[in-house]
């Protein structure tokens, strides 16, 4: 089997292709963008984008590889010296970082119904990879160095849907918060409960 050789001209070429449809596709939804009109963005034509992608699909997922290769970046970053912190502001600074960067995609209306099924699928994949799966390791690290006392299976579930449901709430304009604090919010209630220790004592007053 020969192998394919790719020029630098060819893989810039591709490059670009994939920012634009980025910027096109992430924005409106890949169901309102024509391959039309990302030839215009580029000021190429179509034949030369089917060169290098042989349909839209086949774009949108590389334009998917793409965004999450950023987001685990920035997933690994959040995570460094985790010896020198405090393992509550360990899970908030990697919700904040995660939740930042899935909402700069659009992660969660990719995820929930833009475009076809098969894209879905591919975003619900990635985000499992990226994200929760590093997620659940940060609680089973926690449980292991025995700093949580519930299993790390369920807490991951249960911040595993704040998440994703923050990502689609109307709650932090409702109330006037920040995403950051209702996350910081989340966090707290699902490591130390949300039960103030001295509220059976006020009540009993």
């Amino acid at each position: 089997m020969e192998t394919q050789i790719v020029s630098p001209v060819s893989m810039r070429r591709q490059e670009l292709i994939v920012e634009a449809a980025s910027r096109l596709f992430l924005s409106p939804g890949p169901g309102r963008v024509s391959m039309d009109d990302l030839a215009r963005e580029l000021g190429m034509s179509k034949k030369t984008i089917y060169r290098h992608f042989p349909d839209k699909h086949s774009l949108l997922t590389a334009v998917v590889d793409r965004q999450f290769a950023a987001i685990e970046r920035t997933l690994i970053t959040a995570a460094e010296n985790p010896e020198d912190t405090p393992f509550s502001e360990q899970v908030q600074r990697f919700l904040l970082a995660a939740f930042s960067a899935l909402g700069r995609i659009g992660a969660a209306q990719l995820a929930l119904g833009r475009g076809d099924a098969v894209l879905r699928q591919r975003v619900e994949q990635r985000i499992d990879a990226v994200v929760y799966q590093r997620l659940d390791e940060l609680f089973r690290n926690g449980h292991r160095r025995g700093l949580l006392s519930a299993p790390p299976e369920l807490l991951g579930e249960i911040t595993r849907g704040a998440l994703e449901r923050l990502l689609n709430s109307q709650v932090p304009r409702e109330l006037n918060y920040t995403v950051a604090d209702l996350l910081r919010a989340t966090v707290d209630t699902v490591l130390y409960g949300a039960i103030r220790p001295d509220s059976d004592k006020e009540a009993g007053s």
